[in-house]
């Protein structure tokens, strides 16, 4: 069985795609077939997080009916599948978002998992994206004007009709001037199931143009991604995180940089 998973939020800057590079890689690690779509087809950022932003053939050829799927699907070093979108501005014109359901059934049945980052607000692209999914995941920073727009996206989830799976908070610090998991179920209705820390790894990762869970497998935004992974394949999940890293995790780190 195939899970479609839209990665969405109410507003830009808060980490789908990170989300969405991280889970799929996790996900893979665990054993799962996962294909990741950049579904942002105004601003995409997919390619670029994980060194793919220079693919001949793109989401964009797909839309447009210029290129078929299978072209467009790439495998990434680290197993799992990335179907880029164009970061050329000539290419937002003769594409149709509504399209994106076409994508999605293409790859039902033959993919475990299908993740979509999908594009900020709640614009056409990103109801498209809604519409090609079955269920959603909600990304939010604990702030109260992301929050709020979380949200408008949970009820728009709920019009649509779409499983929402719960809320990943992002960036968390732990700051006496953030919401906390608890105000952001009450507001939201919605269990928090993920709490990824501020990580400086992480920026460290994107810079390297590869998910946080390969850059550094063991500092707390790399844990928190996998215990998402694990939650969302119903594993248990038994590993804690390392706040001080070893001389070995300290050398892998910087041989892949």
């Amino acid at each position: 069985m195939t899970r479609t998973i839209a990665i969405i939020s109410g507003k830009g800057g808060v980490g789908k795609t990170t989300l969405t590079s991280n889970l799929a890689s996790a996900l893979t690690l665990l054993g799962e077939d996962v294909v990741a779509i950049d579904a942002n087809l105004t601003t995409p950022n997919l390619g670029l997080h994980v060194g793919m932003h220079f693919a001949p053939i793109t989401l964009h050829d797909v839309l447009k009916g210029e290129s078929k799927l299978k072209d467009a699907i790439y495998p990434h070093p680290f197993g799992f599948k990335v179907v880029p979108a164009s970061m050329s501005v000539d290419d937002l014109t003769g594409i149709d978002p509504s399209r994106l359901y076409e994508v999605v059934l293409n790859l039902t049945g033959k993919t475990n998992f299908i993740l979509m980052d999908s594009a900020a607000g709640l614009g056409r692209e990103a109801v498209s994206a809604l519409q090609a999914t079955d269920e959603v995941l909600v990304i939010t920073n604990p702030n109260l004007p992301s929050v709020a727009d979380a949200l408008k996206t949970v009820r728009l989830a709920e019009r649509l009709d779409k499983k929402v799976i719960g809320i990943v908070a992002n960036r968390v610090r732990k700051k006496e001037y953030e919401l906390t998991k608890a105000e952001i179920e009450e507001m939201t209705s919605y269990p928090v199931i993920a709490q990824i820390p501020e990580d400086s790894n992480v920026t460290k990762a994107i810079f390297a143009k590869m998910p946080v869970v390969n850059y550094s497998p063991n500092s707390p935004a790399s844990i928190e991604f996998k215990r998402l992974a694990h939650f969302l394949t119903g594993r248990p999940f038994l590993e804690k995180p390392r706040f001080h890293f070893t001389i070995i995790d300290r050398l892998v780190n910087w041989m892949i940089r």
